[in-house]
């Protein structure tokens, strides 16, 4: 009970910080829509994000790595315990487990090495934003080397590629909602509540995925990943309702995020090398990173006011 507890607020923390873009994306364009439409996408978005692809997706997971038992089988597995399927996933864990880790650790180093950042820790202060070309071509000899370390599964092979793959169309499904935020913006575009509402849907489906795949470093056991991930999704809703610019104000925060993205991504493949990993060590790193990033954050907040007086 106690590791379950653990593992819960790991996830919680894990699915609320690193989701914080969203949030200030989500809350941006709800600006700039009629009061009627915000009430639609906070119902339908709770509704969709929370506990349709929070709990649409760990199924798939199961399904796909378990497919002998079946549709149903894999649907009772998420409620119910059953010895055996306890006994394939484990068996399986490997092959959703280093997807999942490659798809993490190309997040983190595709923050890195292209994405503007206000320096935090060591790594953050060495790699440079026009380092950029170098994460294709970090992304490119990190598969090759798990493709060959892993050449004695196919399945872990297919996995791993299936990894790299999904985050490069995740990829360009962000790039395009970088484009549309900015249209927002720039006031250029003209484009309906309803358009915009399905905006948010979609990129609330791709920030969806980016925890879900999260949640498997912490467990592999899906009723956990969806109290843990639901919860740390409604949260993210309040912040975008509430206090979501209190929040963006918190200027290293997403360095912790993203930090514990690339450790716990690192993680899951060791895990699905075989490597033995606490459960709570996740949980543990997860809560120090982040807690590291808002205590220097809560500190340059506290500097910039006093200068400002």
């Amino acid at each position: 009970m106690i590791t379950a507890l653990i593992i819960i607020l790991g996830l919680i923390i894990f699915e609320a910080v690193s989701s914080i873009d969203n949030a200030i994306v989500n809350a941006y364009v709800l600006k700039t829509m009629s009061e009627k439409w915000r009430k639609i996408f906070l119902f339908w978005g709770i509704l969709t994000a929370v506990f349709i692809m929070r709990g649409l997706l760990p199924f798939l997971v199961v399904w796909l790595s378990v497919p002998e038992i079946g549709f149903l089988g894999a649907a009772k597995s998420m409620f119910q315990s059953n010895p055996e399927v306890a006994e394939l996933m484990e068996a399986r864990k490997g092959i959703i487990l280093i997807g999942a880790g490659v798809f993490l650790l190309l997040i983190y180093l595709h923050w890195l090495f292209l994405e503007e950042k206000h320096p935090l820790f060591v790594v953050d202060k060495f790699i440079k934003p026009h380092y950029g070309v170098w994460f294709f071509a970090a992304a490119a000899v990190i598969l090759v080397a798990l493709l060959y370390m892993a050449r004695h599964s196919p399945f872990l092979m297919l996995s791993a590629a299936c990894g790299n793959a999904i985050f490069f169309i995740m990829y360009g499904f962000r790039e395009q909602a970088e484009k549309q935020k900015e249209k927002l913006k720039g006031g250029t575009s003209q484009i309906s509540d309803l358009s915009k509402l399905m905006y948010l849907e979609v990129l609330d489906a791709s920030f969806s995925f980016d925890g879900v795949m999260g949640a498997f470093a912490f467990t592999t056991s899906v009723p956990l990943i969806l109290i843990g991930n639901g919860i740390g999704a409604l949260i993210v809703r309040n912040l975008t309702i509430k206090s979501i610019d209190k929040v963006a104000k918190y200027r290293f925060l997403k360095n912790g995020a993203m930090t514990s993205i690339g450790i716990l991504g690192i993680f899951i493949i060791a895990k699905s090398f075989g490597a033995v990993i606490p459960e709570y060590l996740p949980t543990l790193i997860t809560i120090f990173l982040v807690g590291l990033a808002f205590w220097r954050s809560k500190e340059f907040l506290k500097i910039n006011s006093q200068n400002a007086i």
